[in-house]
């Protein structure tokens, strides 16, 4: 899902701020799928952007 961007006048399409994609991602468990998720990412080509590191801390601290 992509959200915080435009269209140029010749159609590419770029960032204008704020969160830009949402990654999801399923897994057998949440380490599963967090995994899943960094794995997404690491697919897109993005100079310059940048991702949290931090996703399902919470429910891993929990066990």
């Amino acid at each position: 899902f992509h959200a915080g961007t435009r269209r140029q006048e010749d159609g590419q399409l770029v960032a204008a701020g704020g969160r830009v994609l949402n990654i999801c991602a399923r897994g057998a468990d949440i380490a599963e799928a967090r995994e899943r998720a960094y794995a997404a990412i690491r697919k897109i080509d993005w100079p310059g952007g940048f991702n949290r590191t931090d996703i399902g801390w919470r429910a891993l601290e929990r066990g």
